[in-house]
């Protein structure tokens, strides 16, 4: 199978994880990272799982569930998002709940998707930006050999005041 390793498998969206997206979506702590400023309902959740048929080219991005493939449980996502095939580029969102992390099921993902990204979409270019203070994440993508090209300066605003963000890339 093309998205699976011998520790996760990232697939389509499900109806069933309707509830589970549901719980994430609608975390308040998780907020900061993202850009979301209120919750989303049930049938917003059913509408975005419906018109996830649609594939990367059409939609401009394109969300996969991540599944532990020991437990069978659904164990966090990996958004690719901002696709942008003229310039050959597409940005990474991973997020592994946090009952899970310190796993490797992040690294596992990351491999995936840059096969995925790189191998079968032929796209040249992976980037991610995360919070300066995120150092289990920063981690990984330096250790996975992203390189550090910028740092966007008071760019996301938290609870404690403002922080940075560093923008990551990989290049095919």
């Amino acid at each position: 199978m093309l998205l699976e390793n011998e520790i996760i498998r990232l697939r389509a969206v499900e109806p069933e994880d309707l509830e589970r997206l549901y719980a994430w979506e609608n975390n308040p702590q998780l907020w900061v990272v993202g850009n979301t400023r209120n919750p989303y309902s049930h049938f917003q959740l059913k509408q975005y799982i419906l018109n996830s048929d649609k594939d990367i080219y059409e939609n401009k991005q394109l969300r996969l569930m991540m599944v532990c493939l020991k437990t069978g449980e659904t164990i966090g996502t990996v958004d690719l998002f901002d696709f942008d095939i003229h310039h050959s580029r597409v940005a990474l969102g991973l997020f592994v709940d946090i009952a899970f992390q310190g796993n490797g099921y992040a690294k596992a993902a990351l491999l995936l998707v840059e096969d995925y990204v790189f191998n079968f979409l032929k796209i040249n270019q992976l980037y991610c930006q995360i919070a300066e203070n995120n150092t289990a994440s920063r981690h990984i993508f330096e250790k996975e050999g992203y390189e550090t090209n910028g740092v966007l300066k008071n760019w996301i605003k938290t609870p404690d005041g403002f922080e940075n963000i560093i923008v990551f890339q990989r290049f095919k």
